[in-house]
């Protein structure tokens, strides 16, 4: 008797892909789509009636049975909300990350069960193996670094892994890409790919922010490390740590965001050496193969997603914390980013950058 598989499919290259390639496996596949966006609201994803028709077509090319599961008030909530929250703490948030452990491998996890399927499949270039030794699950980079997704999975549990599948972990994207075109899948090719946030219109995140927090908006000072003031910001929301352009201030030297205060409304700047730091702390940590950490680790730590994971020991604290130690200062620590815990090509998990501490 074959296997069920619900396959995530977007509208995109990756998820049609992932469909194909299932089938051909022996699966018996069905394709499940989010409906995540209230309106027509330009995106680069596939979250409304647009995208909803492009993955109907899609699964009808494959022959498989499409179903559409409406999660737009679930995804504001979750997703949407908590993103707007942290921009108003003056933190840099990681939607896809939330989304992944909420919505991709939270609730449509129990819907894909519901309608019958033992799996989820979805296209991300991550791979999970199962280590008999360990008795484990583990969850690892994908084979194509350049399109590695395993940062935004690290919060995937071992209640959750056996139920997950991640053929496209073991490709290359031009690989995939060729997949598409060999079999005719309907996949606009001229599609631009970019690490924008799905549910920001032409990624303009200015104009999302004045939407959903035009009340929250304070101006306040701009002030040097020294406390100089320097100028006036237009609202914490609109910057991040790192920031250079759209400061509104001249110097003989060029200045960054180097810290926000919130408390007293502020924006720090400072030059270029202040950017660089070596502890900071994390919160929510949560782990791929273990319950929780029981002494120091050596790892390799990535602070977001393109930056390159650098040696630092984790120290772990009460109430799923941890104290993170780089070897060498890394440049724009940002608390409301993740902080992601490797052993080579292995996860080991992370947490919620937040605190930044020198």
């Amino acid at each position: 008797m074959k296997k069920k598989v619900a396959v995530a499919i977007s509208g995109g290259v990756d998820s049609a892909v992932c469909a194909l390639l299932l089938k051909k496996e022996g699966y018996e596949v069905m394709g499940i789509t989010m409906r995540l966006l209230k309106t027509e609201e330009k995106s680069r994803k596939y979250l409304s009636i647009r995208g909803v028709e492009k993955a109907k077509r899609i699964a009808e090319k494959i022959g498989i049975p499409h179903y559409i599961i409406d999660l737009r008030e679930i995804f504001k909530k979750y997703i949407i909300a908590n993103f707007c929250e942290e921009y108003k703490k003056g933190r840099t948030p990681n939607p896809c990350i939330r989304c992944n452990q909420y919505i991709k491998f939270g609730v449509l996890l129990k819907k894909a069960k519901q309608l019958g399927a033992e799996y989820l499949a979805t296209g991300h270039y991550a791979r999970i193996e199962y280590d008999k030794e360990k008795e484990k699950y583990l969850l690892k980079k994908g084979c194509d670094i350049d399109k590695d997704q395993s940062y935004f999975l690290y919060r995937l549990t071992q209640e959750k892994l056996p139920y997950i599948l991640m053929p496209l972990g073991n490709f290359t994207k031009d690989k995939i890409k060729e997949i598409a075109r060999e079999q005719k899948l309907p996949i606009e090719e001229n599609i631009r790919e970019s690490q924008e946030i799905c549910f920001i219109p032409e990624n303009n995140y200015s104009e999302f922010l004045k939407k959903y927090l035009s009340e929250e908006i304070k101006p306040g000072p701009m002030l040097d490390t020294q406390g100089k003031l320097l100028g006036e910001h237009k609202g914490i929301m609109f910057y991040t740590i790192g920031q250079r352009r759209g400061l509104g201030i001249s110097n003989k030297v060029p200045l960054y965001v180097v810290d926000i205060n919130k408390k007293e409304n502020a924006i720090i700047v400072g030059q270029e050496n202040e950017l660089y730091k070596s502890n900071l702390e994390v919160c929510e940590v949560s782990y791929v193969t273990e319950e929780k950490l029981k002494k120091p680790l050596n790892s390799k730590v990535k602070i977001r997603y393109r930056h390159q994971e650098a040696p630092a020991v984790v120290y772990p604290l009460e109430d799923k914390k941890a104290h993170i130690k780089f070897a060498q200062p890394q440049r724009a620590i940002t608390p409301g980013q993740s902080a992601v815990f490797y052993n080579e090509d292995i996860i080991i998990g992370g947490g919620i950058i937040e605190k930044v501490l020198g």
